[in-house]
C-alpha cells in the first residue's frame, strides 16, 4: 500500500498511518485520560486514523466504539486498522460529518464521547497549506461548539465527554460544554516540565451534572533520562532507552 505504514501498539493491534494522517502524544494522553470501562459504549469524534479507539484495545477495551472521521483517506486508514487488528464489530468506522451524523448512529446511549479536535479557532492563525492538515488543525469543518452539541446528543444522562485542547482555548471549551448541557467536572493541564507553562489541557464533562470542577495535578511529560514515569506508563514502556 503506497504511502502507508504500520505502527504496532501492542501484539495484535496495529494502526495504519500516512504522512497526511498520523498521530501524536496528545492522542495517547486523551485515550488514557478518558479511561473507558469494559461495559461502555464509546464514540470517538474527529477520529483520524483511529488511534484513540485502537489504543483502548491494547487491553480488553470498551464494549463497542464508533469512530467518526470526515476525511475519506483517514477513514480508509481507520477501516484498514480495524480489519488488521481483528476489531470488526468492536470498532465501527464511519466516514461522516459530525455535525450531521446519519440515523444509523444511536443517540442518547453512549457512556463516553472523546474528541481530539482542531486546535486553532475559526478565523485565527495561518491556515496550513495541505488540506488534510488544514481540516485537522483549524476549525474549518467543525468548531468546539459543534463537537459539544453532537456529544450531548450522543451521550446518555451522566455520560462523559473528554477533550484535549490548547490552554488558550479553555474558556471556549468550558462555555461550549455548558451551552450543550455538559458540565465540566475534571481538568488536568499537561506540561513538558514542572517549571514550564502548560501546552495542553485534558477536560472531562458530564451530561446533566451539577457544577463542581476538580483540578488534578499537572501531567509532566519529561523526567529524569527522558520521559516521566507517568508518560512511560501511558506509552506502555518500562524505561527510557
Amino acid at each position: 500500500m503506497d504511502g502507508y505504514s504500520w505502527e504496532e501498539l501492542t501484539p495484535g493491534v496495529r494502526v495504519c498511518v500516512s504522512r497526511e494522517h498520523r498521530f501524536g502524544t496528545d492522542a495517547f494522553l486523551l485515550a488514557d485520560f478518558a479511561a473507558p470501562r469494559r461495559k461502555d459504549m464509546a464514540c470517538d469524534l474527529c477520529s483520524g486514523c483511529g488511534i484513540i479507539p485502537l489504543l483502548w484495545f491494547r487491553e480488553e477495551g470498551p464494549r463497542q466504539v464508533w469512530a467518526v472521521e470526515i476525511q475519506p483517506e483517514a477513514a480508509k486508514q481507520l477501516s484498514l486498522s480495524v480489519e488488521e487488528s481483528g476489531l470488526a464489530g468492536r470498532v465501527i468506522p464511519l466516514q461522516a460529518d459530525l455535525r450531521a451524523l446519519p440515523d444509523a448512529v444511536p443517540k442518547g446511549v453512549f457512556d463516553l464521547v472523546t474528541c481530539n479536535p482542531p486546535y486553532q479557532a475559526a478565523g485565527g492563525g495561518i491556515l496550513s497549506e495541505a488540506p488534510s492538515d488544514r481540516i485537522a488543525r483549524h476549525e474549518v469543518l467543525c468548531r468546539v461548539e459543534d463537537v459539544c452539541r453532537t456529544a450531548a446528543g450522543l451521550l446518555r444522562f451522566g455520560g462523559r465527554l473528554c477533550l484535549c485542547q490548547r490552554p488558550e482555548r479553555l474558556a471556549d471549551v468550558v462555555c461550549a460544554m455548558r451551552e450543550a448541557g455538559i458540565e465540566p467536572k475534571t481538568l488536568r493541564f499537561v506540561q513538558k516540565r514542572e517549571d514550564t507553562a502548560p501546552w495542553l489541557f485534558l477536560i472531562e464533562g458530564k451530561k446533566g451534572a451539577k457544577p463542581f470542577l476538580r483540578t488534578l495535578p499537572p501531567l509532566i511529560i519529561q523526567g529524569e533520562g527522558g520521559f516521566s514515569r507517568e508518560l512511560l506508563r501511558i506509552y506502555r514502556k518500562e524505561q527510557n532507552l
